[in-house]
């Protein structure tokens, strides 16, 4: 977080856009302010969510020591996101199919300036902020290391398959909103299909399924999967260390092209993060695999560490350390010849980092 969005006093609305809820909060100083209003979303009446929509932002203003500067807030796309126009939603939010201007909508309900993302933008820009990118280079410094890190890509697992990019502190949307859409990205298992398919609520089911010789609709939630694949609960658990297993796969390929692109640290976050034990290892496994075709190598540049594992932290941390000379002057330069980055899980929590991401959005377009 900068000094000055800790120090800055101005009140922001934010909201947590769901298919089941809505959660609304307002943050100052990057932090909440009052406690969160929590409702259904109505995501099939158009004219009752928007209503839910206003009714939540008054509760919380309501609340409030002094009136907000903005409303800021995540919803799904896609949308023309800097004229607040929602398009063709459908899935979790059928209502909005279409073009609904939420935007202004709210802009004349509330009178203040109102600014609208995607949420995987906004959660890789909050853990960008106040998350895991400051707490790794933190971390470098403390183990006397001078690599730092400015850029952060984040995925988010969950319903869908979400993603963002933060480049040198700042968010970067592209130039129609739609940087980051990495669930369009090809899925490496099932090549036909988008990587969203193999990387989401639906595929982890849909896979416990087929290895279990169920029907989908027989399959349980991931949670109650985790618990099944760590020995916790009873069912199948080589069918659910396979569920999770590939999910890390089609996951991990999805981050090593994005970060051939980008060069970046990477966030983990979404409703199945918390199943990291089972995917994560898979993830990395993927991302560093290598070519064959024409000789071996590697499939990134760069090596990529699990951040959530003691010995691949300290690895990470420490580098390498060397020097060279420089000819015909006697001068040694010290330099990390480790090409490196990690990835680690949301260490705000997904729901806090997409506050704090639209909380920083809304001040910094403010402040010009």
């Amino acid at each position: 977080m900068r000094p000055d969005e800790a120090a800055d006093t101005r009140v922001v609305l934010t909201l947590d856009a769901g298919g089941t809820s809505f959660r609304f909060s307002a943050l100052r100083g990057a932090r909440p302010l009052v406690e969160g209003v929590s409702v259904p979303s109505c995501g099939d009446d158009l004219e009752r969510s928007l209503a839910t929509i206003v009714e939540g932002f008054s509760r919380v203003r309501d609340q409030l020591p002094e009136p907000p500067v903005a409303i800021s807030f995540a919803f799904p796309a896609p949308a023309d996101y800097p004229a607040g126009l929602i398009m063709n939603v459908g899935g979790n939010l059928p209502a909005f199919e279409g073009c609904v201007p939420l935007g202004p909508i709210l802009e004349e309900e509330f009178k203040i300036p109102v600014f609208i993302n995607n949420d995987g933008d906004l959660f890789v820009y909050g853990e960008a902020i106040a998350g895991l990118l400051p707490q790794v280079n933190a971390m470098l410094e403390k183990a006397g290391s001078p690599k730092r890190y400015k850029n952060l890509f984040g995925l988010t697992l969950g319903t869908g398959l979400g993603g963002g990019i933060v480049h040198d502190g700042e968010l970067f949307l592209g130039d129609n909103s739609n940087a980051g859409e990495v669930w369009l990205l090809r899925n490496k298992v099932e090549a036909d299909l988008s990587a969203e398919e193999g990387a989401s609520i639906r595929a982890v089911r849909r896979v416990y399924a087929r290895e279990s010789g169920v029907s989908i609709d027989e399959a349980p939630e991931p949670k109650d999967i985790f618990e099944i694949g760590v020995g916790r609960r009873e069912g199948n658990r080589a069918a659910a260390v396979e569920a999770f297993r590939q999910l890390g796969e089609v996951a991990g390929d999805v981050l090593a092209q994005a970060l051939t692109l980008v060069d970046a640290l990477a966030v983990i976050g979404g409703g199945i993060a918390g199943a990291h034990p089972l995917f994560l290892p898979a993830l990395v496994a993927a991302a560093n695999a290598s070519f064959e075709g024409g000789g071996k190598y590697r499939r990134l540049v760069q090596q990529v560490f699990n951040l959530e594992d003691p010995e691949q932290l300290r690895l990470f941390l420490a580098g390498k350390r060397s020097e060279v000379t420089v000819p015909g002057s006697g001068r040694r330069i010290k330099y990390d010849p480790l090409q490196r980055t990690g990835v680690g899980l949301s260490r705000l929590g997904t729901s806090e980092a997409v506050a704090v991401g639209a909380h920083a959005f809304a001040l910094r377009k403010l402040s010009g």
